[in-house]
């Protein structure tokens, strides 16, 4: 028999590593066009969100219940209102209402990563633990 002894250099460690990072930088650029990709999307979404908002509205019939109810009251001259409730319209000021979020998504990400690197800079940055499981 042999006596067959293990150096503790030998033995693997199976407790987690951990590492402390400071995220000191956002490179502007990559969160400029992360945040339009982003933004791009989601004004897409709001897009199609609202045509299919607008289709369930026009099949419950509350656009002909309204101007049925105008008709009933004699306000004839509020039914040109109703004009603005048009499919086309409407899907016009959710295209207008989605590019200026996409304008002001871009600008507001980029520049809160510019703010970032500027306290970051000051601080040092926001620090992180990882650790490895």
């Amino acid at each position: 028999m042999s006596d067959h002894s293990v150096a503790p250099s030998d033995v693997e460690d199976d407790a987690p590593r951990q590492v402390h990072l400071a995220v000191a930088r956002v490179d502007a650029w990559s969160v400029m066009k992360v945040s339009f990709l982003l933004s791009v999307a989601l004004g897409i979404a709001m897009v199609v969100a609202t045509v299919v908002v607008w289709f369930m509205l026009d099949g419950m019939h509350v656009f002909s219940t309204i101007e049925d109810f105008l008709s009933d009251l004699g306000a004839d001259r509020f039914q040109t209102l109703l004009d603005y409730v048009k499919l086309p319209r409407v899907m016009a000021y959710s295209t207008i209402a989605a590019v200026a979020n996409v304008i002001i998504m871009t600008a507001i990400s980029t520049l809160g990563a510019l703010l970032y690197n500027v306290v970051a800079s000051l601080v040092g940055g926001v620090r992180i633990s990882l650790m490895d499981e």
